[in-house]
């Protein structure tokens, strides 16, 4: 409880009956507990609150507005790829492995010789 050991609370609470008595301590502790309840409420209250304004028409007309952005923006980027889409097969990469072949190659070539 509030990293707070059993010897630790044993010495507030000798604190606290030093320096309240033993008549206060009840009224004290009341009060606290009253204090708690009504912080528990308030804050019971203000989550309410945020529900029930959250769950409204505003809530809706937002989410509808935001669908379709999000559909406006996956329409462009599909249109996107399509222009840039290559025309011949995508998937046939044999012009770019000769390429890299070819400069392998060069690169290669005069250590080939050298050995």
């Amino acid at each position: 409880m509030f990293g707070i050991g059993g010897g630790e609370l044993i010495l507030i609470i000798f604190i606290a009956l030093m320096l309240f008595g033993s008549e206060k301590i009840p009224d004290i502790a009341r009060t606290l507990g009253k204090g708690m309840a009504q912080l528990k409420n308030a804050t019971n209250d203000i989550k309410s609150e945020i529900q029930k304004s959250s769950t409204g028409q505003e809530l809706t007309q937002l989410t509808n507005d935001f669908n379709k952005e999000v559909e406006g923006i996956k329409q462009n980027v599909q249109n996107r790829i399509l222009q840039d889409a290559p025309t011949e097969n995508p998937l046939d990469i044999t012009k770019e492995i000769n390429e890299v072949k070819e400069n392998f190659e060069d690169l290669t070539g005069p250590i080939k010789r050298q050995m």
